[in-house]
């Protein structure tokens, strides 16, 4: 969810690491792994690429479209899917670009909305429509730092397992992430539209794509609290805050997963590629002519080069958010190339190097304000979307005013 200095406390949380576990686990069997299922909602997310490359998990989530598709009101509707990255503070420029895209006129009801990290906490508000644009600019331009790091202080974080807790994040989700809002995404679930967001498995090392429009309609007494720690687990990052447990059952018994930081395996995604959306979609009657992705990728465009000190945090920070940086530009490839493949439109949207402003923390409200300015005011000057990834060819240029 942030970016480079917690990042850097990773590398030292990871050789810290035989201080002992605060936590009891009592973790999945390893050769069971695939069979576990979120107790009484057992469809609720498929997990990585091993199980949607089997048949039978292709075939489940192709129900799930086809479903999606035929539900009533949605079928002679464009298809159109947002799909919202990670990035830390940077997330205000995805809320910018949803608040001008309101004003605009002409923002789509999305068939589809994806989050991960960030873009886990903005997705459930952009699935449910502009009325929540003031909502979520709240939490993307006034909170700072100390409102979501909590620090546990060098002793107690070599001791445990994160150098900070994440007891101010869970009170912020737990204020704005409400029963009526589970409610209201059942009630479009139902209506046919898909809300997924994503989280990483650290045992398996796997992505886990979570289906919270069924969690949600599924009418299951745990599920508020199973889609906020979803929320929160997306946006841990590994050492610089702990862990969410899961529960999980196989034949009855319970036992828990270690989940982290989706960015952790992926920046952002939509839908995975081993899935035909195109010979789904003519299946059921629909064309993916018209069909549109909107990827916000919540980073900037190009590099920053800076001077790194010959320190041991300025070394790792700056090495992990170039693989970070690397990730999500590859992800950005293969979301292109699948909607080629499937004919769907692309659209990206990407901090341009016309954003200089700096922020003095890793969550600073000026800078914040600034970039959900950026943000909106690209989409209301018609500069927001750009149609292929970051130099995917050499001659690209930035959209036409």
């Amino acid at each position: 969810m942030t970016r480079q200095i917690p990042l850097a406390l990773c590398f030292v949380a990871l050789t810290l690491g035989a201080c002992g576990p605060t936590y009891e686990r009592n973790p999945v069997p390893i050769d069971r792994a695939y069979d576990a299922v979120v107790p009484g909602i057992p469809e609720a997310r498929f997990v990585g690429t091993r199980e949607l490359g089997s048949s039978e998990h292709v075939g489940r989530l192709r129900r799930v479209l086809r479903d999606q598709m035929t539900a009533s009101g949605l079928i002679d509707e464009p298809i159109n899917i947002l799909a919202i990255s990670g990035g830390g503070a940077d997330g205000a420029f995805a809320v910018g670009l949803l608040a001008g895209w309101t004003e605009r006129g002409d923002r789509p009801e999305f068939t589809y909305v994806s989050g991960i990290s960030t873009g886990s906490l903005i997705a459930p508000f952009a699935f449910l429509g502009s009325e929540y644009d003031d909502e979520i600019k709240t939490y993307y331009t006034t909170l700072r730092t100390r409102d979501l790091i909590k620090s546990r202080g060098f002793l107690g974080a070599i001791m445990s397992d994160a150098f900070s807790s994440t007891k101010g994040l869970r009170k912020i989700i737990d204020e704005n992430f409400t029963q009526e809002m589970v409610d209201e995404i059942a009630a479009e679930h139902r209506r046919g539209r898909r809300l997924f967001m994503g989280t990483t498995n650290l045992d398996l090392m796997s992505i886990v794509y979570w289906n919270i429009g069924l969690i949600a309609a599924s009418g299951h007494p745990g599920s508020l609290q199973l889609i906020k720690d979803i929320m929160l687990a997306s946006c841990s990052i590994p050492g610089v805050f702990p862990p969410t447990y899961i529960d999980v059952e196989i034949d009855g018994e319970i036992y828990d997963e270690m989940h982290v930081d989706g960015g952790a395996t992926v920046q952002v995604f939509a839908y995975p590629g081993v899935l035909d959306l195109d010979g789904l979609y003519r299946g059921v009657g629909l064309s993916t002519e018209d069909a549109q992705l909107y990827v916000i990728r919540n980073s900037r465009r190009k590099s920053r080069p800076e001077v790194v000190e010959p320190k041991l945090f300025s070394i790792v920070g700056r090495s992990v958010s170039s693989v970070i940086r690397m990730q999500g530009i590859g992800n950005l490839y293969q979301l292109y190339l699948v909607a080629r493949r499937d004919g769907f439109g692309f659209n990206v949207a990407i901090i341009g190097e016309d954003f200089d402003a700096e922020s003095s923390e890793e969550f600073d409200p000026e800078y914040m304000i600034a970039l959900y300015e950026y943000g909106k005011r690209r989409m209301l000057d018609g500069r927001a979307w750009l149609p292929l990834p970051p130099n995917y060819v050499e001659d690209e240029t930035e959209p036409a005013d």
